[in-house]
């Protein structure tokens, strides 16, 4: 297996673990799935899913890296950079057509799609890029950082669109039996 199929077998799994995830926090109403997938149907809550299966995917990516004697560099930062990048590059994407057009899951689906795939694209190239030790530990932190983010905005959500879920008209999860 080369570092290119990988990175096909990567885009379909992270794509399908997407829709596990929609679905997780339902299934398993606790804290923990709370912070990882969507609490809610807002915009926001849904930047999860592709941060979380990208970030879910890549502990099998790297035993299949290893596994397989596949030569990679850069593998944490490549993580967190395909993981952080999917968060505004869906958004813009997404936003200007929501504003004309509201809300389609054909779209939505379409755009995460399209997302994941450039995404993992550019984890490709960051995997073969020189190492850069110290930039693969802050990268690590950053994803951390990332889920405590996400932890707080999902128990303290804003008063703003983007944390607004149109179906139950709430915010975040503070609304929510847990």
């Amino acid at each position: 297996m080369t570092l290119k199929k990988l990175k096909i077998i990567s885009s379909i799994s992270i794509f399908l673990l997407c829709f596990l995830l929609h679905f997780s926090y339902q299934w398993l109403p606790n804290p923990f799935f709370a912070i990882i997938a969507p609490v809610n149907e807002s915009i926001w809550e849904h930047m999860k899913l592709i941060f979380t299966a990208t970030i879910l995917w890549s502990i099998i990516e790297i035993i299949i890296l290893k596994r397989k004697n596949i030569k990679f560099n850069n593998y944490f930062i490549s993580v967190f950079t395909s993981s952080f990048l999917s968060i505004p590059i869906y958004l813009i994407i997404f936003l200007p057509i929501y504003h004309k057009m509201g809300d389609s899951m054909f779209i939505n689906i379409t755009i995460m799609g399209i997302v994941i795939i450039f995404t993992q694209i550019i984890s490709y190239f960051i995997l073969k890029a020189k190492e850069e030790q110290l930039l693969n530990y802050i990268s690590v932190f950053l994803i951390i950082l990332i889920y405590i983010i996400f932890g707080y905005l999902t128990y303290n959500a804003p008063h703003n669109y983007l944390f607004f879920d149109t179906q139950e008209e709430k915010y975040g999860i503070n609304n929510y039996n847990v």
